[in-house]
């Protein structure tokens, strides 16, 4: 006597109904991750990527998270012009005073929408004066020693900082 299978027996529909309602559930109960792409650390990836200069990339992920001390210059501590001093003169080969005041008396002024890789950004965030300096990168990010947070790539275009700029130029 033959034996007839059925694909769809009590069973197997048992099964099935199982299966269907599990992954309804699972269906429902998940989430999709997303990930932001516009992040600042995200942004700030994107222009240490597209550094023209390699030489560049390599001495800032070298110095970044170096903490601030004042006068410093080296690994131990450093600060703004202490960082720009090196950074132009190990990756452009061009000397700058030591004081950031100093400094933005020995660029050419240039106007911030035309700045370029390697250009200096002189802030004042006590008065008129010249107070702190960073190195533009693109995209409207820069390098600074920032007193807070060390080493770091910065966001230009945050209030803090576009309330404070004072000159930008080249040393080139």
């Amino acid at each position: 006597m033959m034996k007839t299978l059925y694909f769809f027996s009590p069973k197997r529909s048992y099964t099935w109904i199982v299966l269907v309602f599990v992954l309804t559930l699972a269906s429902c109960s998940s989430r999709k991750h997303v990930v932001k792409t516009d992040t600042k650390a995200a942004r700030a990836a994107e222009v240490m990527a597209n550094l023209k200069s390699k030489e560049l990339y390599r001495f800032i992920t070298d110095w970044t998270g170096v903490s601030y001390k004042l006068g410093g210059l080296d690994k131990r501590g450093i600060d703004c012009s202490g960082f720009a001093l090196l950074l132009e003169k190990n990756i452009y080969g061009l000397s700058l005073p030591r004081r950031s005041k100093d400094q933005a008396e020995a660029v050419k002024k240039k106007n911030i929408n035309k700045l370029e890789e390697g250009d200096l950004i002189f802030f004042s965030f006590g008065g008129n004066e010249v107070d702190h300096v960073g190195v533009y990168l693109n995209n409207d990010f820069f390098v600074h020693a920032s007193t807070t947070r060390g080493v770091i790539v910065d966001d230009l275009t945050l209030p803090v900082y576009q309330k404070a700029i004072v000159k930008t130029g080249t040393l080139k």
